[in-house]
């Protein structure tokens, strides 16, 4: 029996709550392994449904988190008698009382894309924030007795940026969880949707930020009006591009300006979020993926959308083609007309489009949320097995008080 305790405090939006969302349950799975979950509110309904889990909800903003993890956290971790803390947050725990998996999957620490696009942005405060941010982040994988990434792509990049080995595991995926929930659409969404029927349907899921690249494929919209002239272009996006609908700190200004400007207003569709457990229905009316983010880590949208057969345009970086291979069209990842170019060339070829779904169907199959669980707990187990705990009495653990405070938030 190996008891792990999961921090998911980090995991608010994006990404983390769907690594989350998909690996507790197989964790769960296994009679020989006993979970602890500390999560944010936003998980608390779904998880608290998953047996064998004890679930720890906490509502804490960003920087209460960050206090919390490196003040209160390590308490609870040695109280609830766990063998292995696995960090799933890109930040680590400074002096963890057990041995620690941190699972390092924000590229935009690293990427020198992201800093040369927020000073463009006039963005000063996020680029400070960030880079504060990634000092942290950067310290944590010295903190860490074992750093997992999601790519080789990105593992190389963490070790060329720290040092330090990285292990990369993939992420994975599974087809029948992802599809099993029939739960209709909105009446709003689908309204939408019909509205676009007839068009070539571009899908881009993503919540707004600045490293997804929006204003790219913007700007590839009037060129794909003049290059395609059979049926009209439309642009599905699962946000708003209005300020106060997405989650974080992002701006939509600039790209919600760059359509009007161009007059393409008619040609994006902005479908807002959908829950998780609904986007294969978005991906079955679709025709085309597209993403034109300049940094990824290992981007699941592109193997929900491969698994769904979608042909992919993919932006050309390091982790795109690992995650899709021969199963994607690649360009320029800042030019708008290399990426208006492979749509049009897709478009005009519905025998390689098809031939490309079908390998994106076969490549998308390679991604296992259970292989991925298999190689974290053998990580896992292996820690166990050589590490040796340092002094305990320089932890800092939780007041009895504030440990009988979270308590009484437990759900299982």
């Amino acid at each position: 029996m190996i008891h792990l305790f999961v921090n998911a405090l980090g995991a608010s939006a994006g990404g983390g709550l769907t690594y989350v969302r998909n690996v507790l349950p197989h964790l769960a799975a296994h009679d020989d392994v006993r979970v602890t979950l500390a999560a944010g509110t936003q998980l608390r309904e779904e998880l608290c449904r998953v047996a064998n889990v004890e679930l720890l909800v906490l509502d804490l903003s960003p920087v209460e988190r960050f206090w919390f993890e490196q003040s209160k956290l390590a308490g609870l971790v040695q109280r609830a008698g766990a063998d292995v803390l696995l960090s799933t947050g890109n930040f680590a725990l400074r002096k963890s009382p057990v041995p620690q998996i941190l699972l390092s999957r924000n590229s935009i620490y690293t990427s020198r894309d992201y800093f040369r696009d927020l000073r463009r942005r006039h963005e000063y405060r996020a680029w400070a924030d960030t880079y504060l941010r990634s000092l942290a982040a950067k310290r944590s994988i010295h903190w860490a007795d074992v750093t997992v990434a999601p790519s080789e792509a990105f593992a190389t990049e963490l070790k060329r940026w720290t040092g330090r080995d990285v292990v990369a595991i993939h992420h994975g995926f599974d087809r029948e969880a992802f599809v099993r929930d029939a739960t209709p659409l909105s009446g709003e969404v689908e309204t939408k949707l019909r509205s676009a029927d007839g068009a070539l349907k571009l899908l881009f899921v993503s919540h707004y930020n600045y490293y997804r690249n929006f204003e790219t494929l913007i700007r590839a919209l009037p060129l794909l009006r003049r290059n395609i002239v059979d049926r009209p272009v439309r642009l599905l996006l699962t946000c708003q591009l209005t300020p106060g609908k997405n989650p974080g700190a992002y701006r939509p200004d600039s790209a919600a300006a760059l359509v009007k400007q161009l007059g393409v207003s008619d040609m994006v569709i902005e479908l807002g979020s959908i829950a998780y457990q609904q986007l294969h229905q978005v991906y079955a009316r679709a025709d085309l993926y597209v993403t034109p983010a300049y940094t990824e880590t290992f981007a699941h949208p592109l193997v929900e959308a491969m698994s769904s057969r979608l042909p992919v345009i993919a932006s050309d970086i390091p982790v795109h083609r690992e995650i899709c291979g021969s199963a994607a069209v690649y360009f320029e990842r800042f030019s708008s007309e290399s990426l208006a170019s492979a749509v049009a060339r897709l478009a005009k070829s519905p025998e390689d489009a098809a031939s490309m779904g079908i390998r994106g169907g076969a490549r998308a199959n390679e991604f296992s949320w259970k292989a991925h669980v298999e190689k974290i707990l053998g990580v896992a187990r292996n820690l166990t097995d050589s590490w040796r705990p340092g002094s305990f009495s320089k932890v800092t653990c939780a007041p009895r008080s504030a440990n009988r405070k979270a308590r009484n938030r437990l759900r299982g």
